[in-house]
């Protein structure tokens, strides 16, 4: 299982490496805009927590765009599927579906802490420091796995690159703005908190924040992270299982 793991990793290392010049400018647009736009323009003199709002703005955009860039490579797997057959060769090599997960999922993760890489660059420039200690990284993985093992679901279920928009449109769009990366989650009115309580971003958001200003996060936000992307990487090995039948 090992060596297949490690060969789908491989194949999506070397894609990311080829895409490497044009992929670190174009996740280095939006979380820039972002620190534009709302670090300048709107959170100007604003303070929440005894924090500027660029220093709470930062981890939201860490949170954000490790989950967009962990489930970005459902594109690249339905590429995969819909337009170079891969996935059929897939199946007809000695990897199993466990190890095809995996590899896939770690992709999936590897893009997401580039994206964070990034943005920690871009914070210095804007003069805003975090703490990048294990727990921040550790939150930092947690939401990338959830978001890569949903990826590789849904990239099997789909069944054109529509379907995919749709679903980014009316899950991970709103998610993104709402699960605490822009705006504290207790500004909402009480019944949006319910609702926004059960989003993995959201916890994935107090984590990521909480450790990147040296504190000690709440601990059943890591537990919860891991049992969802227990749970996501469970249904995508199904997924892959009844996709290769």
């Amino acid at each position: 299982m090992m060596r297949g793991c490690l060969a789908i990793y491989y194949r999506e290392l070397l894609i990311l490496k080829r895409r490497l010049p044009k992929m670190i400018p174009t996740m280095s647009v939006s979380p820039l805009l972002y620190l534009v736009a709302f670090g300048y323009a709107v959170g100007h003199g604003i303070t929440i927590d005894g924090h500027t709002y660029l220093e709470f703005l930062i981890p939201g955009l860490v949170a954000m765009s490790s989950m967009t860039q962990a489930f970005a490579i459902a594109s690249e797997i339905n590429i995969a599927r819909f337009y170079w057959n891969v996935f059929e060769e897939f199946q007809s090599a000695p990897i199993s579906n466990m190890a095809y997960v995996t590899g896939e999922v770690l992709g999936g993760i590897t893009r997401a802490l580039l994206s964070v890489v990034i943005i920690i660059i871009l914070g210095l420039i804007f003069g805003v420091r975090i703490s990048c200690n294990p727990l921040f990284w550790l939150s930092v993985f947690l939401n990338s796995f959830v978001f890569a093992s949903l990826a590789v679901g849904m990239a099997m279920l789909v069944k054109s690159h529509a379907d995919q928009a749709m679903f980014s449109s009316f899950v991970i769009t709103p998610m993104a703005f709402l699960g605490g990366t822009f705006f504290p989650v207790d500004r909402f009115p009480e019944w949006a908190q319910k609702i926004l309580y059960f989003l993995p971003l959201t916890h994935a958001s107090k984590a990521i924040r909480s450790t990147s200003f040296g504190s000690m996060p709440d601990l059943f936000s890591f537990f919860l992270l891991a049992i969802i992307g227990g749970i996501f990487f469970f249904i995508a090995f199904n997924c892959v299982n009844r996709a290769r039948d």
